[in-house]
């Protein structure tokens, strides 16, 4: 099997040209003219430093450019100065890499069965509450978490960062690579299956569902990609069964898990760059992006509904450029939708706003209905938040730059899943945890009313905060404070109370040094009876007793691996997805490079000796 592929990371600074051994005087020239003015020497909250970008290869640079996350200001420069640009600052040339994936291919596929409960990961959040609590292991405990020792490597080819999460579905394992590939693999042994190119990166889990498509019964791998592309591919055979383009607009991407539920998939779509755009040397008109969720016919693929988190922009002044800047914009929707069978509906949280006017949805709680999409209820719990790219200082100051607010807010958007759980009490409530150092608890009888505030963090602009895990009895947060003076760390909260139960800070780094290597811990939480999962920008991942907080067992992921397909690997930051458990094993992904930790392309697999 043959598999061709660019990489795809952020781009965000500048490098000097003293720095590099083949800058391109035209990479160099259009870099300084166009992206500059936004993108300083200096490392800040949001933009990587020279160093940091050094670790980068120009594949990576350029695919960010072409299809990724700076693809609106790609567009701007056109095809031979995205190349130039991406050979100047990692002063090598941009030469597309086939890899031949030979090594560890399964000797046949077998027909796919219909999985145990313990032998099932689906999605972000595991089930339709996102709860991250795995009941059924398959025989990983908290007593036998000690025993935990690496089964086999996985690694992914042509990334630098990996930050898909896998699904797990009986003896198969599907998982979706920056570089725009999707494996199934061998749950157990990691032989792979088959493979698929979609059309951008993909950072999202992959959800399973089973459907009926031109009269044949499929279960299907659900995903979306950073071009607002959602797929579902046959299980088995890796062949496309339909794809969607939920969202036209140039900056739409999508980050979170796509949400199957009674015959229809929910999408969720978020913008990335398009307020950066504005405030560079374009003719870019800002801003248009809104966020929203689409629901589409499972069978089909065809849009039943969107809903928007926003109106539709409307010109508020001209600039003195002459440029045009529209708003409102942003509200985009980061995080997997929560499903809440008993009042049919759907829960989801947004982003801040990009520009003036300010909006009641942004930075919210929104409860929507599943049939028709129709708002039900918002809680919005920061007001005001207009940040953009470029807009500095970005906490809270004023700037001269017409295009920008005035103030520029905190930029404290809402990244993970609402989780919908049920306390000891019986009281239902929504669980959600926020940039702003904050997590929080709703009624979800009371339309969205805020029930209780619990202070875990300092809280940040910079990077994300990807997930709370609940057990029913305690909520647990994870600090991913970056770049303040309390970074890490790990909470238990009482469900009810909204009290602390315990508090372990960040353990001694694992990394050796360098600037990703902080004990941030942004991944997702995951819970089992008895215990809880944290995985660090340190390399390191840690389970705690879920009752007292103690340290329980810790994987120190900076190294190199041996491979099950011949593919030089190594561990690095971890950022985003958490672990998934199930068939007895424990999965997780290990590789951050950017601006908030160290690059890796691994998947690492425990099981208990």
């Amino acid at each position: 099997m043959r598999i061709t592929s660019l990489l795809g990371l952020t781009l965000c600074a500048l490098i000097p040209a003293s720095l590099l051994s083949a800058a391109t005087p035209a990479g160099e020239e259009t870099f300084t003219t166009f992206c500059a003015s936004c993108h300083k020497a200096e490392a800040s909250d949001k933009i990587p430093s020279a160093a940091m970008l050094r670790k980068l290869n120009p594949n990576a640079i350029l695919r960010t450019l072409t299809d990724g996350a700076m693809r609106i200001q790609g567009d701007s420069i056109g095809a031979d100065k995205r190349v130039a640009v991406a050979e100047y600052l990692s002063g090598q040339p941009v030469v597309e890499k086939p890899v031949n994936f030979t090594v560890g291919m399964c000797d046949k596929i077998p027909p796919l069965t219909t999985p145990a409960a313990a032998s099932v990961w689906s999605g972000w959040g595991l089930d339709e509450k996102n709860s991250r609590y795995q009941s059924q292991t398959g025989g990983v405990t908290a007593t036998n978490i000690p025993k935990l020792k690496l089964k086999w490597a996985f690694g992914v080819p042509d990334v630098t960062s990996h930050r898909a999460q896998p699904a797990i579905y009986g003896d198969r394992l599907f998982m979706g690579s920056q570089a725009g590939h999707v494996f199934a693999l061998n749950a157990k042994t990691g032989c792979t299956y088959w493979s698929y190119k979609a059309e951008a990166s993909i950072r999202t889990a992959i959800s399973m569902a089973e459907i009926t498509a031109a009269g044949k019964k499929h279960t299907v791998a659900l995903f979306n990609d950073l071009k607002a592309n959602a797929y579902a591919l046959d299980a088995e055979t890796g062949v496309l069964v339909w794809k969607t383009k939920v969202d036209s607009h140039q900056g739409a991407m999508g980050t979170g898990a796509l949400k199957y539920y009674n015959g229809r998939v929910y999408v969720p779509t978020a913008g990335l760059s398009e307020e950066a755009a504005a405030n560079g040397n374009s003719s870019y008109v800002c801003c248009s992006f809104r966020g929203s969720v689409t629901a589409l016919d499972a069978n089909t693929g065809k849009q039943i509904w969107k809903t928007y988190t926003l109106p539709e922009p409307q010109l508020i002044r001209t600039l003195p450029d002459g440029k045009e800047l529209r708003g409102p914009a942003g509200g985009s929707v980061w995080n997997s939708p929560t499903i809440d069978v008993k009042r049919k509906l759907i829960y989801f949280a947004t982003g801040n706003a990009f520009v003036e006017p300010r909006a009641s949805t942004t930075n919210a709680i929104i409860a929507i209905e599943l049939d028709t999409g129709k708002m039900v209820w918002v809680n919005q719990v920061l007001e005001g938040d207009i940040w953009s790219g470029g807009c500095e200082p970005a906490l809270g100051g004023k700037t001269d730059n017409p295009g920008c607010s005035n103030p520029v807010g905190p930029d404290f958007d809402f990244s993970a899943s609402p989780v919908l759980t049920t306390a000891a009490n019986g009281k239902d409530l929504i669980i959600a945890t926020q940039k702003s150092g904050l997590g929080f608890a709703f009624d979800p009888d009371d339309h969205g009313k805020l029930l209780w505030t619990y202070r875990w963090g300092e809280g940040s602009a910079a990077g994300g905060v990807y997930g709370t895990a609940t057990d029913g009895e305690r909520a647990y947060f994870a600090v991913a404070s970056n770049r303040t003076k309390t970074p890490g760390g790990i909470h238990g909260v009482d469900l009810v109370t909204g009290k602390r139960l315990w508090f372990t800070p960040p353990a001694d780094l694992l990394c050796k040094g360098g600037p990703g290597c902080t004990p941030v811990q942004a991944s997702a939480v995951t819970a089992i009876p008895g215990a809880v999962f944290s995985g660090s920008a340190d390399g390191g991942l840690r389970s705690y007793n879920s009752k007292t907080g103690k340290t329980i067992w810790t994987f120190d992921t900076n190294a190199s691996f041996n491979t099950v397909n011949g593919i030089k690997a190594n561990g690095g930051s971890m950022d985003g997805p958490g672990p998934v458990i199930a068939n007895g094993l424990v999965y997780v992904v290990s590789g951050n490079g950017g601006p908030f930790g160290n690059p890796g392309n691994v998947l690492l697999v425990f099981g208990v000796e």
